[in-house]
């Protein structure tokens, strides 16, 4: 039984998630919450040396199906090794990206079934779900500029791919929020840093209260 919270960032290229879960960590340790901050695909050996598969940019890199079952395994070890050990140790848990960034990416932007990557994740990860996903939607010029000041050696292979891609992904996340709205809060990534970061403390309100 897990005792913790556990917290995911999702969203496009350059809408800040990384930016913003470093800022969350601080908080929360600042209010003597004990956290542990992670990401996706990685948190652990072995995630790690999958996320290398994934985003390496030579050879003619993976289809959507084997894919999906790459970030699925890594995500199955990044569970059980990370994420679960930490929630039942009392921490909360901060990842960047998980299951709704496979949703969005192999789901909206290659095409396979939504059903398809939720079987996966039952098989792999035991179907844990976050106890809260931020979303952070960012208008496409703003994060063509970040991702231009940030990819300085240029995109990884997933970032790489081309706008129409990207669209598709940016849909379909909204579509995953709409659809569950009791797990993910929708927040505007267009101002500054310590604006998106005051929207995030905000949609945390009602978890931070002490137990009544």
């Amino acid at each position: 039984m897990t005792t913790g919270k556990f917290i995911v960032f999702e969203g496009g290229e350059g809408t800040g998630k990384s930016t913003q879960s470093r800022l969350l960590a601080a908080a929360l340790k600042e209010r003597g919450i004990p956290v542990v901050t992670t990401r996706e695909p990685g948190g652990t050996p072995g995630a790690e040396a999958i996320r290398e598969l994934l985003l390496d940019t030579s050879g003619e890199g993976w289809g959507p199906r084997a894919e999906a079952l790459l970030f699925a395994a890594a995500r199955s070890d990044h569970v059980e090794n990370c994420i679960v050990p930490a929630l039942d140790g009392g921490k909360w848990v901060v990842c960047d990206r998980y299951l709704d960034s496979s949703r969005a990416y192999q789901g909206g932007g290659s095409g396979l079934a939504d059903d398809q990557i939720m079987a996966l994740h039952a098989i792999g990860s035991d179907g844990l779900l976050p106890d809260l996903t931020i979303l952070i939607e960012v208008a496409p010029q703003s994060t063509a500029a970040r991702l231009a000041s940030r990819d300085t050696d240029g995109p990884d292979r997933i970032g790489g791919r081309d706008g129409n891609y990207h669209e598709r992904v940016a849909e379909a996340f909204v579509r995953i929020a709409q659809s569950e709205p009791a797990r993910f809060v929708r927040i505007d990534g267009n101002g500054s840093k310590q604006d998106t970061h005051a929207q995030v403390m905000a949609a945390l309100a009602p978890m931070l209260e002490p137990a009544s």
